[in-house]
C-alpha cells in the first residue's frame, strides 16, 4: 500500500488541513481576544505545529516514492523563498514566542 493510500495518513492530513483553516480564520480576530483567548489560541497553534512536524517526519522517513516526492516539492517551494523546512518551523516557533512575550508584557 502506498503512503497516501493509508487511512491514517489521509485522516491526519484532512484533520491537519481543517484545523489549520479553522485556526487561521479564528486568528484573524486575534487582536480582539482577551488574555485567556490569546493563550488558548497560542496553545492550539503550538499543538498544530507539533502535529505538522510529526506528519512531515513520517513523509521524510517513508520509503514511498510519492512521500519522498512530496518532501522534495516542499523543499523546492520553500527554497523559492530562500528557506528550508527547518527554517520554516523555526520561524513559526519564533512568531509564537513573540506572541507569548507580548502577552506576558500586558499582564
Amino acid at each position: 500500500m502506498g503512503f497516501f493510500e493509508s487511512d491514517i495518513v489521509q485522516e491526519e492530513a484532512k484533520k491537519l488541513f481543517t484545523d489549520y483553516q479553522e485556526l487561521m480564520k479564528l486568528g484573524s480576530d486575534y487582536g480582539k481576544f482577551d488574555r485567556e483567548g490569546k493563550k488558548m489560541f497560542i496553545k492550539k497553534m503550538e499543538s498544530l505545529m507539533d502535529r505538522y512536524k510529526v506528519f512531515m517526519k513520517r513523509f521524510e522517513l517513508s520509503e514511498d516514492f510519492q512521500a519522498k516526492m512530496t518532501v522534495e516539492q516542499l523543499k523546492t517551494q520553500l527554497s523559492q523563498f530562500g528557506i528550508t523546512p527547518d527554517q520554516m518551523f523555526d520561524q513559526m516557533n519564533k512568531t509564537l514566542i513573540r506572541m507569548k512575550d507580548e502577552l506576558d508584557k500586558t499582564s
